[in-house]
């Protein structure tokens, strides 16, 4: 038996290949953990890469190796999850022709390789595979606008971001009578996450067009999911959502808990981490939140946006979702003091100035 480091180190991995039974000693979640076999990420020259703070699941992050068929895609949107997802698809070998309203925004985007454009028009001329990674689908619909006169027959317009599902259903249809096929994308996971291949991307549309675009997520995904026709991705994003925002408040309440009994922040997350109270959201959040470090990842603004879409769904099939409508007034608390713009986690915040 070898441990990981010296598997890592002793060779390049292919993807898909059994690196083995690894044993993940002390910072195995359980020891269901412990028995489990991981594949290569497919990193080239090199190992999976390790981070005993973030759990096991790293072990088979995002595949960044060299593409068999380098593609190239559009991508309209380049902030937070634009960024990252633009450094994977180019750090795998892949063009990005890329439009952003910031101009640092673009420059960053061609430091990094990529061909940054004056307008969006120009992404969508340039390139048959088109991502959006916008705030909401608002700013989607205004770009679909702006670059209709440059859509063509056979083009995949991927939405990456969260928003109304009945718009990802309805997008469908008109562009699909257009012979333009459109994918709601949606990632479960912040930029960092994003940035280090361990987001999950959930996929509504045709089959065939998530055919050609399941590769090129799994540049930034360590799992990708068709979850059936248009705006299924949409839906199921809201699901996960809720679930993740929950389970990030229960943590913030907590360690705020913890703390007003005079505890330790950091010992009670590490206790909360090997306890059954365990959630992912303890590795990606938890650290943050004991630091105070509230430098945006994914922003608390985006996610009450979220929870409203939410709300606004449950409402419309006669679903009640109490702890949701408690999220809710939290959220619009921390937007009240001015938090909107700092990384989701920094609901903390407003549950201690509540004290």
């Amino acid at each position: 038996m070898h441990s990981f480091r010296e598997l890592s180190g002793s060779r390049s991995w292919r993807i898909g290949e059994t690196v083995g039974w690894i044993p993940f000693d002390g910072f195995a979640k359980s020891a269901a953990d412990k028995e489990v076999g991981y594949s290569a990420c497919g990193v080239t020259g090199r190992g999976c890469p390790i981070d005993e703070s973030l759990g096991v699941r790293l072990f088979m992050s995002g595949r960044t190796g060299n593409p068999e068929r380098p593609a190239t895609i559009g991508l309209i949107g380049l902030g937070l999850i634009g960024s990252a997802v633009a450094e994977r698809l180019l750090a795998a070998g892949h063009t990005v022709i890329g439009f952003d309203v910031s101009e640092a925004a673009r420059l960053k985007l061609s430091q990094l390789g990529g061909v940054r454009t004056a307008t969006p028009a120009e992404v969508a001329e340039k390139a048959d595979i088109v991502w959006l990674a916008l705030p909401n689908d608002t700013i989607s619909l205004q770009v679909l606008h702006d670059i209709d006169g440059s859509l063509r027959l056979g083009h995949i317009i991927a939405d990456l971001g969260t928003g109304d599902p009945r718009t990802a259903e309805s997008l469908a249809v008109q562009l699909g009578d257009r012979g333009v096929t459109f994918l709601d994308a949606t990632i479960s996971g912040s930029s960092a996450q994003v940035r280090r291949g361990d987001v999950l991307v959930m996929v509504g549309g045709e089959e065939s067009a998530f055919g050609v675009c399941q590769r090129l997520f799994e540049s930034f995904a360590w799992q990708v999911r068709h979850v059936g026709p248009s705006g299924r991705g949409a839906w199921m994003k809201l699901v996960t959502n809720l679930v993740l925002g929950l389970n990030r408040a229960a943590l913030a309440e907590g360690l705020a808990f913890a703390e007003s009994l005079g505890l330790d922040p950091a010992t009670a997350l590490s206790v909360l981490r090997d306890s059954m109270a365990y959630s992912r959201i303890m590795d990606t959040k938890g650290p943050k939140m004991v630091a105070r470090d509230f430098t945006p990842e994914a922003r608390l603004s985006q996610h009450l946006k979220d929870v409203r879409l939410i709300r606004e769904a449950a409402a419309r099939v006669g679903q009640s979702l109490p702890l949701t409508d408690e999220h809710q007034r939290l959220l619009e608390v921390a937007e009240s003091l001015g938090l909107g713009d700092l990384d989701n986690s920094a609901i903390l915040e407003t549950l201690l100035r509540q004290s």
